[in-house]
């Protein structure tokens, strides 16, 4: 065998080798990762609504239903299947209603917010999916509206979570390519002060939160980590360059595209959630075009 055939055959066996010691140390990091504990310091749950009234649980439903719970948990909050791609990622939503296999069942106060704001499981580990970056900026009003309703849903059958990762999307996330929601919150920052409604930048950006998950905080988009392959990245909101907003001149067409899901010509947008956002009403959907109007521009992609 000639020399340069030994050496390329010694080369390719030798990053076969550092490629699976490379994996292997991956899936050991991810492991640790997954069980770590996470500290995060509560104030006192004085969000609470022990009798929630009407327009309580009115407002919890709606936020339910807009900002994405009732998307990844169901409508009756039993948990569903959401990604299934069959090449080993497959994702399931856990029983949040009162009924049988719910997980929720013996929730306390602090273990709700330490779920919905902070990413954080009752036992101190991080939750892998739900994106509770989303979310830790709830009022406290919003927070004790949400959790009221969810815990009026009727009992409906469930289970637990299911989150079962592909060996590449594993070793990614020991290495630290893709975070969970407790890497990306800062943890010590208050809920948001009430602001009032109407079709303003300020509460534009308050019910905007809702859109950092999958474009970034900085709201330029880019490939969402940890979606599978063929997922398209989420488009740049900012009015930097490669900007989505160039599409949609005015509200109206912006408010159209959220309800329609569809681009003013006509074409599909896949990946986002629009079960929820076509459930924003419309001093919501435009308050949040009156504040990515004013948000500074970022390059796509640039997160």
């Amino acid at each position: 065998m000639k020399r340069w055939v030994k050496w390329t055959v010694g080369a390719v066996g030798a990053l076969v080798v550092v490629a699976a010691a490379a994996a292997l140390v991956g899936t050991q990091l991810a492991e640790r990762k997954s069980q770590r504990h996470v500290k995060v310091s509560l104030g006192p749950a004085a969000w609470m609504v022990a009798a929630p009234d009407a327009s309580t649980l009115a407002r919890g439903k709606y936020l339910f239903n807009s900002r994405g719970c009732a998307e990844c948990h169901g409508v009756n909050g039993a948990g569903r299947e959401f990604i299934n791609d069959g090449k080993g990622l497959r994702l399931k939503s856990p029983n949040i209603s009162p009924g049988q296999g719910s997980v929720v069942a013996r929730y306390t106060p602090e273990d709700w917010e330490r779920t919905v704001r902070h990413g954080v499981k009752p036992d101190g580990r991080p939750v892998f999916i739900m994106p509770s970056e989303d979310y830790n900026q709830f009022t406290q009003d919003d927070l004790g509206a949400l959790v009221a309703y969810v815990r009026s849903l009727p009992p409906a059958s469930g289970s637990a979570a299911v989150v079962e990762l592909p060996l590449p999307m594993k070793v990614m996330y020991g290495y630290g390519a893709i975070e969970d929601a407790a890497q990306k919150i800062d943890h010590s920052l208050p809920p948001s002060k009430p602001v009032a409604e109407g079709m303003t930048v300020a509460h534009g950006a308050y019910v905007a939160n809702m859109c950092i998950g999958c474009h970034g905080p900085g709201l330029s988009g880019g490939k969402i980590p940890g979606t599978p392959p063929d997922w398209a990245p989420a488009a740049n909101l900012t009015p930097g360059e490669g900007s989505a907003l160039t599409r949609y001149p005015d509200a109206d067409q912006f408010v159209t595209m959220l309800r329609s899901g569809k681009r003013p010509d006509g074409t599909a947008i896949t990946v986002m959630p629009f079960e929820s956002l076509r459930e924003l009403n419309d001093v919501d959907a435009k308050a949040v075009y009156a504040y990515l109007k004013t948000v500074p521009a970022r390059p796509s992609g640039r997160r």
